[in-house]
């Protein structure tokens, strides 16, 4: 292994991608520390160690799948979320609206315009995320009586700040993901890898030191039983093994594939026959990616925050319903968490996999499935395989978005800890990670050279 991360060096122009890769992600780091001017740090992080529930909580889940730092109000405060959410409207009016799709038919030419038009609604998701972050989160209050995260020297006599330095810290906040969507699109054209998922990861294994130190700091080196109050040896071990176990998991479920086998028609040219091989067509069992877990996890943080606001009203009845979307452990909580999940997998799965396309490219180029005629018939078969292989992605994703909540609430870690055992982080990891290997196999392949996966 180590000869082979030798010859990963030794090749000069997959060196110099590497390197650019790191720069540019250290660049990365260091935006995420600088914070927005004359905002008073103590006041946020005094807020950000007391919110956990509600505006706190649904920031926490952000900040894993989107590169940003929102319990800090930083430059880069809004990460790539604005990026990621204007791709997937773009993605899902692909399927609804005419022109959108027509330019998708159209190459490389409509890939660039629909690009230009995603960098045009990223600015516009910034320019209204940032104003209400600005608002509610660094000039509200939190639930410790913070009045506000703004230094005094700044604010006016009625305690409101001017509303030039609002415009200011929103076109801060603007500028950075701008910035970040920048880095991504550098990495992809002169680095190696994918530029947004290598930003999104950098970000989710940043948190790794600290969580594990944390853990590692509150541990009691004794024998004290699984599940007692404090983290025993006991309970290191299990969850050392558990991290082992739901990563080969999910490196097996993200690899795996149903392969359909495929035959070329024979045709005769002059003296000489073409065509007649057998070929698979792979179709992935977790089609739908980390997507159904975002928006599952996206829309269960919203009840609660509305619940939380009605509680005023009715504290019994809207009480205990923002304390059962609240915890995030109950079995109601659990239940509606899957039902999403296997909702948004065949939902993200439709729009992302056409099998009509699929079936006609195949007669195009003269390739049938054995047993299956060209054109309904295929269309019919693949779309029934994708159904019951989603099913099994689905099944795999639910167990896996939950695995956190079960680990936090039956050995007693924090939810941090806990989420690196499984949810969207890991999957975000394994994924990309993946799919870095893949690119530097390319360039080793190329030259002749032994890829980092092959024995």
């Amino acid at each position: 292994m180590w000869q082979k991360f030798r010859v990963v060096f030794t090749i000069p122009e997959l060196r110099q991608k590497i390197f650019l890769t790191l720069l540019l992600l250290g660049i990365y780091r260091i935006g995420w520390q600088i914070p927005l001017p004359i905002v008073d740090q103590s006041a946020v992080s005094s807020s950000a160690s007391s919110s956990q529930e509600g505006f706190g909580k649904m920031v926490e889940y952000a900040a894993v799948f989107s590169a940003s730092n929102l319990r800090q109000a930083t430059i880069f405060g809004l990460g790539i979320m604005p990026y990621i959410s204007a791709s997937i409207i773009f993605q899902l009016l692909g399927s609804v609206w005419k022109p959108i799709e027509e330019l998708q038919k159209e190459g490389e030419a409509g890939r660039k315009k629909i690009n230009e038009y995603t960098r045009y609604m990223t600015v516009l998701l910034c320019l209204v995320q940032s104003w209400f972050y600005v608002k509610l989160y660094v000039m509200g209050t939190n639930e410790s009586g913070v009045a506000t995260m703004v230094a005094d020297a700044f604010r006016g006599g009625s305690g409101n700040l001017a509303f030039g330095w609002q415009i200011t810290a929103v076109l801060t906040m603007t500028c950075g993901t701008v910035f970040l969507m920048w880095l991504g699109e550098q990495i992809d054209e002169f680095g190696i890898g994918n530029g947004i998922s290598l930003l999104i990861m950098a970000g989710i294994l940043a948190r790794m030191p600290g969580a594990g130190w944390d853990l590692l700091k509150n541990a009691k080196y004794e024998l004290g039983g699984v599940g007692s109050d404090g983290v025993y040896v006991e309970t290191l071990i299990i969850l050392a093994c558990l991290f082992v176990a739901v990563v080969v998991g999910v490196v097996f479920i993200t690899l795996g594939q149903r392969r359909i086998p495929t035959q070329s028609a024979k045709h005769v040219r002059g003296r000489r026959v073409y065509g007649g091989a057998r070929q698979y067509l792979p179709l992935k069992i977790n089609q739908a990616g980390v997507m159904p877990i975002i928006f599952a996890s996206s829309l269960l943080m919203f009840p609660q925050m509305i619940f939380g606001w009605l509680t005023q009203f009715s504290p019994e009845f809207w009480g205990s319903l923002s304390r059962v979307f609240g915890s995030g452990t109950g079995f109601f909580y659990n239940l509606m968490y899957v039902g999403m999940i296997y909702f948004f997998c065949y939902f993200w799965t439709a729009i992302t996999f056409n099998p009509k396309d699929m079936a006609e490219n195949l007669k195009n180029f003269g390739t049938f499935i054995p047993g299956y005629r060209p054109g309904k018939r295929t269309a019919d078969y693949l779309e029934k395989v994708m159904v019951r292989i989603t099913y099994v992605g689905a099944g795999f994703l639910a167990v896996v978005a939950i695995i956190p909540t079960m680990i936090s609430g039956s050995l007693g870690v924090s939810w941090m800890i806990a989420s690196f055992y499984g949810g969207t982080g890991l999957l975000i990891a394994v994924s990309v990670a993946f799919d870095l290997v893949q690119k530097i196999d390319s360039h080793l392949v190329m030259r002749n050279y032994k890829g980092l996966l092959e024995a």
